[in-house]
């Protein structure tokens, strides 16, 4: 059983009482604000005590040399790791002339609340100084998702029993000490004071720093606004250097009296704009927001959220664990992404460093699907980077000598930067993930301006990559050869099932868009020859299948290797890649993350039930789920093969990654794709949604745990409420005229105003299948 160490378990809400130092870290991740472009991790206002400073800009990064104890052609010779840039949250505190610092003094209390409807943070604490003045700090602050460059805070202090002299610093502090980045002293020299001063400025309430990174040469500029409210005699004063700028308050304060501090801060970057355009811009967001005021700010954050909870909120009765989870994971996977505006959404958004702040696969195969029904907008400005980023694809194709575009593993800016060659130079799935992530977007949406404009450059181009990759047997069959699938314990192996059938998806879409778009098509070069050979490719797709068995192959041969040894490996020897080598581990049959399980639920349709009950048995006593990529697809596919308690507790493993920290790695970041996989779990396991051929099916089924499901999910400009309970299925139109989808394969038309129920069929108990020992999965309460 899970229960949370630190957060209380609240619908709305996460709270935190009491401040643990040793899981600081974590909190910090938990509490991080976030809009896409700026991201302010849930570090103390007064900078210390911390487990990892973080301010970060989506896209400001550093590059550095990536080593290689032997270099090979085709290798990545420069790596991306995002920076701390500028700290504009901090507000220093004296109590007369005591440093505020938790760590001394005494706590009589500390409460953290992440407020979900509100888009802030609330904190509150009271602390006795060392020599025994007691004083009460609240603060309050936020991450606009209206005002795209701007941070804000409010910060209040109160004496509570004596008079005290207090002094507020409030700074802007670049190149912040930071812990150890990386175990490779090349990495650590060049993430040791990354920034390069410009200008500095401090003049009235403002302050301003501009800096240059060296070598990605990204020019980063944040200023900072104030307004000031204390008792008569209060005092200001301003003053700055390369990498400081401060504002400085001083107040004599008496029990009763408050000393207050609104504090505005603007960050603007680019590799392109001069120091003046940047200086200028980043001074107009302060102005606007300025205008705006405190309680505007607020006043939008809430207006903003309630719009989007009312088109994207998931209620379920009977866990309320779950259900704070999949809302706080809504809410992180909103602020990755709502006003990123054509840049990645990382695998930790803009939480923390981990995975040096990379964006992955994980983007278009988890966080995509979430976002596209629930806010779609941002949907497209992620596929238009990826299409911003084809001239380094298209380079990179060519240097491993294909055609068209070959996306990268892991990136930033585009380039490939992963030093693991059998992903970066071989998981090539990246490109039918991403050509999935458009078929699906166009098809919820119907946006056919984005399709002509954006979609098929991305489809053509990836298409193109499938048919340089692959080959023709004598047989006519069609083979992928040599490729990394989504198990990365089985690397570099030929046909994997899921790249094949999501290339075949790719190819055919290709040729389809190609097709409707003739002058997009003429402008890329696609030709009627092209076209054809792109659908005899797919018409021919080799999908390996062990009729012995009756089970698909994960890959070409992956059943004749010889089964992991399950036996003779210890609780503590997970996750397998950091106790075994990998060609161990590539040798055998043991699965990382859901892989074939994974093509079942997004190539639904090149499966029968049989195929699907019979492969889920098979590969379920084989994934370790060493990744937290897979808990979420295991509960989809768990429900849909009628393992409902199965599928349950790997939705409690998925929801509460984080909250429970059961990875031990959320101090560096949380699981963005973890979160949103939560809400697959919930909408396309237990709600049985899936999309194809332009419209929603659902097949509904609950566990025995829950009694109650309710989601929203946006379709074609219209959005569509499901109710689920243990018996029924109700459709809701919330608004548009009506919409037409298919509940356990019959034709069901919604209008407004008019529900539409279904009985709910009950899933034929099926025997449990076994996990890998010591690998079942968490079960929540």
């Amino acid at each position: 059983m899970i229960t949370h160490p630190l957060y209380g378990v609240e619908p709305w809400c996460v709270r935190e009482t009491g401040l643990d130092l040793d899981v600081l870290a974590q909190s910090e991740s938990v509490f991080a604000l976030s809009n896409g472009h700026i991201g302010w991790r849930g570090n103390l206002e007064e900078g210390e005590p911390y487990g990892l400073p973080g301010c970060y800009l989506n896209g400001v990064h550093e590059v550095h040399p990536l080593p290689y104890a032997e270099a090979g052609y085709g290798y990545p010779e420069s790596g991306q790791t995002v920076i701390n840039v500028t700290d504009g949250k901090l507000i220093r505190l004296l109590v007369d002339d005591e440093q505020a610092d938790l760590r001394y003094g005494h706590v009589r209390s500390h409460e953290r609340v992440l407020d979900l409807r509100d888009g802030v943070l609330r904190r509150e604490c009271e602390w006795v100084s060392p020599v025994g003045k007691a004083v009460r700090v609240r603060s309050t602050r936020l991450v606009s998702l209206t005002h795209r460059a701007i941070a804000a805070i409010v910060y209040e202090v109160e004496p509570l029993e004596d008079e005290v002299g207090i002094v507020i610093q409030s700074e802007l502090v670049a190149n912040e000490p930071m812990p150890q980045p990386s175990a490779d002293p090349r990495v650590a020299a060049v993430l040791d004071s990354p920034l390069r001063p410009e200008e500095h400025h401090a003049e009235g309430m403002r302050l301003r720093l501009i800096h240059r990174t060296e070598q990605s040469g990204l020019r980063i500029a944040a200023a900072a606004d104030h307004v000031v409210q204390g008792p008569a005699g209060t005092r200001t004063t301003v003053e700055s250097t390369d990498d400081v700028a401060r504002l400085t308050v001083i107040a004599d304060l008496k029990p009763g009296e408050k000393l207050r501090l609104e504090k505005l801060v603007s960050y603007c970057w680019s590799g392109l704009r001069s120091l003046p355009a940047l200086r200028d811009q980043a001074e107009a967001a302060l102005a606007e927001a300025g205008s705006t005021g405190w309680q505007g700010l607020l006043d939008e954050q809430r207006a903003t959220l309630n719009d989007f909870w009312l088109h994207a909120d998931v209620e379920v009765d009977g866990d309320a664990e779950i259900q704070q989870a999949v809302r706080f994971a809504l809410f992180h996977v909103l602020q990755a992404a709502a006003r990123a505006e054509q840049r990645a959404i990382p695998a930790k958004g803009l939480t923390g460093s981990g995975y040096d702040g990379h964006a992955f696969w994980d983007t278009e195969i988890y966080v995509l699907p979430l976002l596209t029904f629930t806010h779609p907008r941002s949907v497209a400005a992620a596929l238009r980077w990826r299409q911003d980023t084809l001239p380094a694809a298209r380079a990179r194709a060519r240097q491993l000598g294909l055609r068209g575009a070959a996306f990268p593993w892991r990136t930033i800016n585009g380039a490939e930067c992963s030093g693991y060659w059998p992903a970066g130079s071989a998981a090539f799935h990246i490109n039918a993930g991403i050509a999935h992530a458009v078929l699906r977007y166009v098809a919820a949406t119907g946006d056919e301006d984005f399709e002509r404009d954006t979609g098929v450059e991305l489809l053509v181009e990836s298409a193109r990559l499938w048919l340089s990759l692959g080959h023709h047997d004598s047989g006519g069959r069609f083979h992928i050869d040599g490729v990394t699938g989504p198990d990365e314990y089985s690397a570099v192996a030929d046909d994997n099932t899921y790249t094949n059938l999501m290339a075949q998806d790719n190819l055919r879409a290709a040729a389809d868009a190609a097709e409707r778009h003739p002058p997009q098509a003429d402008a890329l070069g696609v030709t009627e020859e092209e076209t054809r050979a792109w659908r005899c490719a797919a018409e021919a797709m080799s999908v390996p299948y062990n009729s012995a068995l009756g089970i698909h192959e994960q890959a070409a041969d992956f059943t004749r290797h010889e089964v992991w040894d399950f036996s003779r490996t210890r609780p503590e020897d997970y996750p397998l890649l950091l106790h075994f080598p990998y060609l161990e581990l590539y040798r055998k049959q043991v699965v990382k993350q859901a892989d074939l399980v994974l093509a079942m639920y997004l190539r639904s349709d090149a499966f029968d039930e049989g195929q699907k009950a019979r492969n889920f048995a098979y590969y379920e006593p084989l994934t370790v789920r060493d990744s937290s990529l897979s808990a979420c697809v295991q509960a989809v596919m768990a429900a849909e093969v009628g393992q409902l308690r199965l599928a349950y507790d790997y939705l409690g493993e998925a929801a509460l990654m984080d909250l429970d920290d059961l990875e031990r790695n959320s101090r560096d970041g949380l699981h963005i794709a973890s979160l949103a996989g939560s809400w697959i779990a919930l909408v396309a396991g237990f709600g049985g949604m899936r999309q194809r051929s332009g419209t929603l099916r659902f097949s509904p089924r609950l566990p025995a745990n829950l009694s109650r499901l309710a989601f929203s999910v946006q379709f074609h400009r219209q959005c569509l409420r499901v109710e689920i309970t243990e018996s029924l299925a109700t459709y809701t139109l919330v608004h548009g005229e009506s919409v037409r989808i298919e509940h356990y394969g019959e034709p069901v038309t919604v209008a407004l105003g008019t529900p539409e129920s279904r009985p709910v069929k009950p899933s034929p108990p099926q025997p449990a299948p076994a996990q890998p020992p010591g690998r079942r999965p968490e079960r929540p309460c």
